[in-house]
């Protein structure tokens, strides 16, 4: 925790980006974070090693007198990325994981057949991977899928969590929170504030309890590493973190180290990509190829994005006049942009999400074949511009 004695007032943002985590480097005579890539560790003795590793194997911390025995349960560059990230969400705690979808997995785990639930309530669009966990049944629960204002009647005795994500990946459709958490009652709602990230969006200062990220996206943000967090409280972090050192999900340090990193710079990153996307979002609007724009603020007749969210982010949706046809010669002509999955690093990107991320989503709930995505990195806004208007005079002469 950033020490705040001679202030009036909690640290801005930007500066919990770049301090936090960081408090006893000092003290260790450093000023990067230390990489810590130890598999295994000495242990003092039978007795306090053997403590050590009953607190760390059931979800608590390693013991001060019992060290940290072995890194698939506990690892001190993976501890600073989390109380970071923590602090950012304005959390007790957050626990990181190996990928997105290893979090996913791990809450959903943890709050259905570890508990003796088998329900789960999800409100659509869901980034692909989880739609198809959830769908799927992998992990023995059933998921009644619904719309935001049908979570109340969705809920079941055995429902164990209640899933949601906004803005939504493809569609960036955007769910009230404090609406979802007043419906779902005593069941835990977990989102997944991957878009947002904690600079725009903190889901646990609206009642909910667990905020997920794909880390490999803005939080990373130089496309090079895979990984997850959730940001929650304390006895949350407990449950999760039991689960990921029973299954091996702890996050490598490597990952730890350039995640801790990138959240330095992840306010400057977001507040340009930011900029561009308004001005790229401006300049789609009048292309006669699109038929819609789709980007948080933008039909907010709720007025959602003021209440809780300080930003739209930098990720854009559009739709094609010309269907699939124009997506695929949009996405096959642009030079700047690459055409690849993933989102929030500092290149952009551009893909058809049904093609692709959300190919395994059941028909009823992919996104159209007429929807492309774009995630808008750090080159220069009227580069970006150019390259997208090449890329609409093919589609324009493709379809004539």
């Amino acid at each position: 925790m950033i020490e705040r004695s001679g202030y009036d007032r909690p640290p801005h943002p930007d500066t919990v980006a770049v301090h936090a985590g960081r408090a006893d480097l000092a003290a260790l005579g450093v000023h990067a974070p230390p990489l810590d890539l130890s598999s295994t560790n000495p242990l003092p003795d039978i007795v306090h090693g053997g403590d050590s590793y009953e607190s760390m194997a059931t979800g608590g911390h390693p013991l001060p007198d019992g060290g940290n025995v072995y890194a698939r349960l506990w690892n001190p560059t993976v501890a600073r990325f989390e109380e970071a990230l923590a602090e950012l969400e304005h959390a007790e705690a957050a626990v990181a994981f190996g990928s997105g979808m290893a979090a996913m997995t791990a809450a959903i785990l943890a709050h259905t057949s570890a508990v003796g639930r088998g329900h789960i309530v999800a409100v659509r669009p869901l980034y692909g991977g989880t739609d198809h966990l959830l769908d799927a049944g992998l992990l023995g629960a059933e998921t009644t899928f619904c719309a935001e204002d049908g979570v109340a009647a969705a809920l079941r005795p055995d429902t164990g969590l209640v899933i949601v994500e906004t803005p939504g990946n493809p569609t960036l459709d955007l769910v009230d929170i404090a609406a979802v958490v007043a419906q779902a009652g005593e069941v835990p709602v977990l989102v997944d504030n991957t878009f947002a990230t904690p600079l725009l969006q903190n889901p646990l200062d609206l009642g909910a309890r667990m905020s997920l990220h794909s880390a490999t996206k803005y939080i990373g943000g130089h496309g090079d590493v895979i990984a997850g967090v959730i940001a929650c409280a304390e006895d949350t972090a407990q449950a999760l973190r039991r689960v990921r050192a029973i299954t091996g999900a702890l996050l490598h340090p490597l990952g730890a180290y350039l995640l801790h990193r990138g959240l330095a710079t992840l306010p400057v990153r977001l507040e340009r990509q930011q900029r561009s996307a308004e001005r790229i979002v401006a300049w789609l609007a009048e292309q006669p190829e699109i038929a819609e724009v789709r980007y948080p603020g933008i039909g907010d007749v709720r007025g959602l994005v003021p209440r809780q969210m300080r930003g739209g982010g930098a990720m854009i949706a559009m739709r094609l006049r010309d269907g699939y046809p124009a997506a695929e010669v949009l996405t096959g002509s642009v030079r700047l942009f690459t055409h690849a999955v993933s989102l929030g690093g500092v290149d952009s990107l551009i893909q058809h999400p049904a093609a692709l991320t959300h190919r395994p989503v059941a028909p009823e709930a992919r996104p159209g074949a007429d929807v492309v995505r774009i995630s808008v990195g750090l080159e220069g806004p009227q580069d970006l511009i150019d390259d997208l208007a090449h890329a609409l005079v093919r589609v324009a002469a493709a379809v004539a």
